[in-house]
């Protein structure tokens, strides 16, 4: 009983200790590996250090096959209203680009056009700070493929 109960803070203590750390020196992350649960936690926390759960791309990949969504979900509360962030899907899809197809240079092209339409100012309503202009779903992935298109 002893040993079940001192694994078992022991443990907690350890989830503690990264999440604290994911704040806090979030840098220093570059996977996480975690039970469904805990990951989904730490999962929504990151979310709140990057500015939105929208931004987060998700792979799920050892098997023989790899599974790539953007961690928010389905988002049901807004589906039809054209406000969704697509990044974390459009990211999903680079990691998918590098990782089951190794296709490293187009996975690295979809990335800067990311990067490229957030420094152009680009937001949906959850990046956007009051009173920013917001774009749609729909004109935020345009921009995105009009960058990948040119390069």
């Amino acid at each position: 009983m002893w040993l079940f109960i001192t694994t078992r803070i022991g443990s907690a203590n350890r989830k503690w200790r990264t999440a604290i750390s994911l704040v806090l020196k979030p840098a220093e992350f570059d996977v996480v590996l975690t039970e469904n649960m805990f990951g989904d936690i730490l999962s929504d926390q990151a979310g709140g250090v990057v500015g939105s759960l929208g931004l987060l791309a998700s792979a799920s990949i050892g098997g023989s096959v790899g599974l790539y969504e953007p961690v928010h979900g389905s988002a049901p509360d807004i589906a039809g209203q054209s406000v969704a962030n697509p990044l974390g899907a459009i990211l999903s899809v680079a990691l998918m680009l590098r990782h089951t197809f190794q296709l490293t240079k187009e996975a690295e092209c979809v990335e800067a056009g990311v990067i490229s339409t957030l420094m152009g100012g680009f937001r949906t309503r959850d990046l956007a700070r009051p009173g920013e202009r917001t774009v749609s779903t729909e004109e935020m992935g345009a921009q995105i493929a009009e960058f990948v298109r040119l390069v």
